[in-house]
C-alpha cells in the first residue's frame, strides 16, 4: 500500500445514526435519515492516499446491524447516506495548554478542496451525500443510533 499523506493526517469523527442535519442562520443546509454523521478535519500535507484511505474507511465501516443483530453491514448496503461536515477543531491540540492550537489543520481554501473532492468521492461509490457550509457556524443535530462512534485517522494515530 501506498505511503499516505506526509506528515498530515486527516481526521473523522464518524456517528451511526438515525437523522442528522446541519443548519446555517436558522435554515436546513444539510440532512439524512438513517446513515452516518462524519465530522471531518484535514491536516497540512495530506493527499490523494489520505483522501482515499478515509473515504474507504467511511464506506466500508461495518457498523449496522445484519439481520441476526450483529455489525456487518455498511453503509451502502443498508441504504444510508452520509452527512459530511467539516470540522477543523478535530486538529486542535491541547497537549501544551488549555487553549487548542491548529497549526496542523490545512489551511481554509485547500482543505475546502479537500473536503468537496471527499464528498464527490462518496458520491462516486454511489452513497447519498449531504454536507454543511464550509467555514460557516452550523448548529449540528442528530440522533447517534446505538450509540456507535468511530474515531477514523490516516496515520492511525488512534
Amino acid at each position: 500500500m501506498e505511503a499516505r499523506g506526509s506528515g498530515g493526517n486527516v481526521r473523522a469523527v464518524v456517528q451511526r445514526v438515525s437523522q442528522a442535519k446541519v443548519d446555517v442562520a436558522g435554515q436546513t443546509v444539510g440532512a439524512i435519515g438513517h446513515g452516518l454523521c462524519v465530522l471531518l478535519s484535514v491536516g497540512q500535507g495530506d493527499g490523494e492516499a489520505d483522501l482515499r484511505y478515509i473515504v474507504e474507511k467511511i464506506a466500508g465501516l461495518r457498523i449496522f446491524a445484519d439481520n441476526d443483530g450483529k455489525m456487518n453491514w455498511d453503509v451502502t448496503q443498508v441504504g444510508g447516506a452520509v452527512l459530511l461536515i467539516s470540522q477543523f477543531t478535530l486538529h486542535g491540540d491541547v497537549r501544551r495548554g488549555k487553549r487548542p492550537g491548529f497549526t496542523a489543520a490545512m489551511a481554509p481554501d485547500a482543505a475546502r478542496l479537500w473536503v468537496d473532492r471527499c464528498a464527490e468521492a462518496l458520491r462516486a461509490l454511489p452513497i447519498a451525500v449531504a454536507q454543511g457550509i464550509f467555514g460557516a457556524d452550523m448548529q449540528v443535530a442528530l440522533t447517534n443510533d446505538g450509540p456507535v462512534t468511530i474515531l477514523l485517522d490516516s496515520q492511525k494515530t488512534f
